[in-house]
């Protein structure tokens, strides 16, 4: 296993130095919660006009640009139609929108100013597990509110923290169940170095181990990294039934390229990917994809009202060009879940909307959602798709149902070792 160094700053002693300067900062008149500790923490929000604050993070620059982008493009469409609906507890939204640049640092520092400086009462949106894991000890310190909208590692459960992209249980181990039922023996994984892939490939060994699976390599390469002669050698060396992806951003564009132009192909070794959605497709370039296979739980081509009624308010507000994936309707899920959880509580404190959260769905273009109260993530419909020559995906395999959300993996034997 070879490892490519991480580039960008440090990302705990950071988050550490931005939550302290939530305890300084201050605006408006405050309405009391209470921190996750039990200590006070004192929110900002205001309440008492027509409309309430909501914030945006997103990486609307840097490598990560080209799919979080459209997540920020899909809560606007969100916010739109709630507002044009009559707000939530008769309160229109007014978006403030920030750019994490995509770096977990800068993430953190935006994540303070919107709590602390803008006083929105919730923020969308995150990306990687890094920029996730920075932010985290913000939210928790100030009390406030992140809805998390991409899959993700798992092994993790904040209060402060509404995780509505699937756990590992819900698109990585589906996945895998695949691969095994097609006659796959042996994977080669490859990855982002950072927290969701390294984790994601401890959790995919187990797997492995546990099936008579053999991995026969495991490389890395930093976030925005695009030379991928080397490694796609050593893939194309080692010969393995199929390829397990967990690159995120640009790098999934080199990489592609360079594994057609080695004359891999899915029917040579196929890629199974974690991160590459529709709205990747035409940046990494159909034909150095078609044929691939994606673990996601929503595709646009999802054939029901509710999804058809989604894409058409998307393409009519975006351009008819545009296209739907998973990450973005997680994104706009999470906002009606958040109306919804909130016109339960009858309140937009944190305490009030944890309490009330358990067992809320809501009819989203992938399916009937529901929120787990215990981990606060949300019960989805895994699906296996593979990629058209019209540069869309396409449902090859459905769990049928939704799976309920087991972040810790408590339910698999394999997974002991993992979770303690």
């Amino acid at each position: 296993m070879s490892i490519l160094p991480l580039r960008g700053r440090p990302v705990r002693a950071v988050a550490v130095l931005v939550v302290a300067g939530l305890a300084l900062a201050g605006c408006g008149s405050r309405v009391g919660d209470s921190g996750v500790s039990g200590s006070p923490a004192t929110s900002c929000v205001d309440t008492s006009g027509s409309t309430v604050k909501v914030g945006f993070l997103n990486s609307l620059s840097g490598t990560m640009a080209i799919s979080e982008k459209t997540v920020h493009d899909s809560l606007a469409l969100a916010a739109e139609q709630i507002n044009a609906s009559g707000g939530v507890l008769g309160k229109k939204l007014q978006v403030v929108s920030e750019d994490g640049a995509s770096e977990p640092t800068i993430f953190a520092e935006k994540a303070t100013k919107l709590i602390s400086s803008d006083c929105v009462a919730a923020v969308f949106g995150g990306w990687t597990s890094s920029s996730r894991k920075a932010m985290l000890p913000v939210f928790e310190g100030a009390n406030s509110l992140l809805f998390y909208p991409v899959q993700y590692e798992g092994l993790e459960a904040s209060p402060n923290i509404f995780y509505t992209g699937a756990t590992t249980n819900q698109q990585i181990v589906p996945a895998l169940d695949y691969l095994k039922q097609k006659g796959v023996k042996s994977l080669f994984l490859v990855g982002s170095d950072y927290v969701f892939p390294r984790t994601a490939n401890k959790e995919i060994k187990a797997y492995a181990k546990a099936n008579g699976i053999e991995v026969k390599g495991e490389e890395y390469a930093p976030l925005g990294y695009t030379d991928f002669a080397t490694i796609v050698n050593k893939v194309k060396s080692a010969g393995a039934g199929a390829v397990f992806n967990t690159l995120n951003g640009d790098s999934n564009v080199a990489f592609f390229k360079e594994y057609r132009n080695a004359g891999l192909t899915p029917a040579v070794m196929p890629v199974v990917s974690v991160s590459i959605a529709e709205e990747e497709i035409n940046g990494v370039g159909l034909d150095n994809v078609v044929g691939q296979l994606t673990a996601w739980n929503y595709y646009q081509t999802i054939d029901s009202p509710k999804n058809t009624a989604f894409v058409q308010a998307f393409k009519g507000k975006y351009g008819q060009n545009r296209v739907t994936s998973d990450p973005m309707e997680a994104a706009y899920t999470s906002l009606f879940l958040w109306k919804a959880i909130v016109e339960k509580a009858q309140s937009f404190k944190s305490d009030d909307i944890r309490k009330a959260a358990g067992g809320v769905s809501y009819d989203a273009p992938e399916g009937t959602v529901t929120v787990n109260g215990d981990n606060h993530h949300i019960a989805k419909t895994a699906l296996i798709g593979k990629v058209g020559p019209d540069s869309l995906i396409h449902t090859e395999w459905s769990s049928g149902a939704p799976i309920e959300p087991d972040p810790f993996l408590k339910n698999y034997d394999w997974a002991k070792g993992l979770t303690g």
